[in-house]
Formats: C-alpha cells, sequence, structure tokens
C-alpha cells in the first residue's frame, strides 16, 4: 500500500484546491494502482510538531511519509509519483 498524506488546515484556499487535485488524480488513475493508495488528511491544528515542521509550506503532500511537495500540487507530476511509488508491486 501506497500512503499519500496531505498536511493542511481548515479554512485554507490552498489546501482546498490540493484536495481536489489529489482526489482528481486518485480517481483517475487504473483502479489497479488507486485501489492500492491511501489517502489521509492530517491539520497542523492538531498536531504540534506538524505545525512546527510545515505550518509556512502547507498544504505539504507526503507519499510513504517523504516530502512530495508543498504549496502547490501539480497533477502531472503527482500522477507520476503515484504510478512510480505503487508500479513495482501492481
Amino acid at each position: 500500500m501506497t500512503a499519500l498524506t496531505l498536511i493542511g488546515k481548515p479554512d485554507c484556499h490552498l489546501c482546498d484546491v490540493a484536495r481536489e487535485v489529489v482526489d482528481r488524480v486518485v480517481a483517475e488513475l487504473p483502479d489497479a494502482v488507486a485501489d492500492r493508495i491511501e489517502v489521509r488528511e492530517v491539520s497542523i491544528q492538531d498536531d504540534p510538531a506538524l505545525h512546527e515542521q510545515w505550518w509556512e509550506k502547507i498544504p505539504v503532500v507526503l507519499i510513504d511519509d517523504r516530502l512530495h511537495g508543498h504549496w502547490r500540487v501539480s497533477p502531472d507530476r503527482l500522477r507520476a509519483a503515484l504510478l512510480d511509488a505503487v508500479a513495482p508491486t501492481a
């Protein structure tokens, strides 16, 4: 399973846009790939350590706990990264 973590906070416009991009990209992936991706969303408001680490960069996207990107999410770059992450076991 590949973990995609979206780190943001409520009432964050860029976080809302990033969520839409993540949802769209995952929905457009082949089922065999999408079924191997677990998307979770966490808020910096709920975790002081996340707040300390990421507050200036949200939204942040991690793939398998590694930084994929922050601020703006490119659909093409995210799609390629997810395909690469899942490919070895798909």
